[in-house]
């Protein structure tokens, strides 16, 4: 069920406020009852079968979790926890992966498999493997199911993320009172219009100049390096859009139920280093491979060469973790590479280099950054390595060909065939990539306009331009939805449900 869909505005949302606000009366438990029942529904609407592997998994988990409060089976238990979701997800996400591998590789008659990605596995598998890690270091084990399972399952990061923490959500679950207040359901609902409109409006528009020629590269085709360069720069921003738009909306999802889930994005085009941008891109991944990868590997503790192969472990793994293919693990490779050479450009500069640099070196070094993650991102979206080496080789006019994205013809805008030239449909999907960039770019975040969480700590990090329950942001919200409400026929999945 899409967050982007009729159902889920019209139907589903509705029941569930109006379920929780009932139940939420009669005791703050029946609440969070009523919120994991309905998160458990929204996840069946998908694939009914497949809910069986998400119960399977918080009680299994669960269990496990009470098992280790016995101090010395506590690592025993946890290490054959950990290990046994790692094998699920390592069978649901990389068994066809690996079979078409040793195919290729052999030549051998493997028997044709096809095991079906279960939507979320990736995120409420890493979410318990972070909570069984935290009980074997000592974390208090969580004895209340309900409560388990909300903060597994709860519906508005349960597909796509954030990835959320054990210790920051459960105890808002069991608050006494769900801080819920007309102030703050205005506030989710604005934030989830913001979200619904980056994702309707700029992203699923976006797609419209990236998955034909994409397509057309996977497919043995060839493009001009202008149609290179569009798509290219066009899936940049598309998945920026797309997935800080899925990230803005459960966000604004959750506060209508008086929860806060943690910031994802941070404007990570504005970055002006890798390090950086690793610090605004889906934040919360960053963070559970710092904490429960990079850190425990030794992270820079044990010398530059040991945190040069720590750095390259944990993001070729971040890569695979993304999806089963050879591109995601070169995109995450490459990543590996910036981030080591980061470090050490850093390390020759000195610490207080980027601090007095003058504007010139800030544009260079944020020109630099942007280039080298638009690179990577042909890797992330293409779907064969030939289709990617073929748009890396477009982009620098190695490989220019003939295309149909070269010449005059036919492209599908919204699903309707409009017949234009090529270098008119180039300065339509160029306007509307350099309109998005320039939003990206000099716009305040989503976090920032509303001051939520981190930003509302710290005023001086959020926008001069803040939301305020008023009529004129009233009017805002509501046009948000009403011209997003137009674009939603087009049901775009989110680009992160793959994952």
């Amino acid at each position: 069920m899409l967050f982007s869909s009729y159902v889920f505005l019209f139907q589903f949302l509705p029941v569930v406020a109006l379920a929780f606000a009932a139940a939420r009366r009669y005791s703050p438990r029946c609440g969070i009852l009523a919120l994991a029942f309905s998160s458990l529904i929204f996840y069946a609407a998908w694939k009914p079968i497949y809910l069986l592997v998400l119960v399977a998994s918080i009680g299994v988990n669960f269990w496990l979790g009470l098992k280790m409060e016995d101090p010395p089976r506590r690592r025993r238990i946890g290490t054959l926890g950990v290990a046994v979701n790692l094998a699920a997800l390592c069978y649901f996400k990389y068994t066809n992966f690996l079979f078409d591998s040793l195919t290729t590789l052999t030549g051998a008659p493997l028997p044709f498999v096809n095991v079906i990605l279960p939507l979320g596995i990736s995120f409420f598998t890493f979410q318990q493997i972070a909570y069984l890690v935290d009980v074997m270091r000592g974390a208090k084990v969580e004895r209340d199911i309900v409560s388990y399972t909300l903060f597994v399952s709860f519906f508005p990061h349960l597909i796509a993320g954030p990835l959320v923490h054990h210790a920051e959500m459960i105890p808002q679950f069991k608050r006494a009172r769900s801080g819920r207040s007309s102030v703050l359901a205005a506030r989710g609902l604005a934030i989830f219009a913001a979200g619904l409109f980056k994702k309707v409006v700029i992203a699923d528009n976006l797609a419209q100049f990236v998955s034909p020629v994409f397509a057309h590269l996977d497919a043995g085709g060839g493009v001009t390096t202008p149609w290179a360069w569009l798509a290219t720069l066009a899936y940049t921003l598309q998945i920026y859009f797309d997935f800080s738009g899925y990230s803005d909306m459960a966000v604004g999802l959750a506060l209508l139920f008086g929860i806060r889930l943690p910031v994802n994005f941070r404007s990570p085009y504005k970055a002006a280093s890798i390090i950086e941008f690793w610090r605004r891109w889906h934040i919360t991944l960053s963070r559970f491979l710092r904490d429960y990868l990079y850190i425990p590997l030794g992270g820079n503790r044990l010398g530059e060469n040991r945190r040069t192969i720590n750095l390259l472990v944990t993001m070729l793994l971040g890569g695979l973790w993304h999806g089963a293919g050879w591109n995601f693990i070169i995109w995450g490779g490459l990543h590996g590479i910036y981030l080591c050479i980061n470090h050490l450009w850093q390390r020759w500069r000195g610490d207080g280099a980027r601090a007095s640099a003058g504007l010139p070196a800030k544009i260079l070094s944020w020109a630099v950054t942007f280039f080298a993650v638009v690179v990577a991102w042909v890797f992330f979206r293409a779907r064969t390595a030939a289709g990617a080496w073929q748009m890396l080789g477009s982009l620098f006019g190695f490989e220019a060909g003939s295309s149909a994205y070269a010449s005059p013809g036919i492209l599908r805008v919204m699903d309707l065939p409009i017949l234009v030239g090529g270098d008119m449909l180039l300065l339509v999907g160029g306007g509307g990539v350099a309109l998005a960039l320039l939003i990206a770019l000099s716009l305040p975040n989503v976090p920032q306009l509303f001051h939520y969480r981190e930003y509302r700590r710290a005023p001086e990090q959020g926008s001069p331009v803040r939301w305020r329950l008023n009529g004129m942001w009233a009017l805002f919200t509501a046009l948000a939805f009403a011209i997003s409400l137009f674009g939603m026929w087009q049901r775009l999945e989110f680009l992160y449900f793959q994952f």
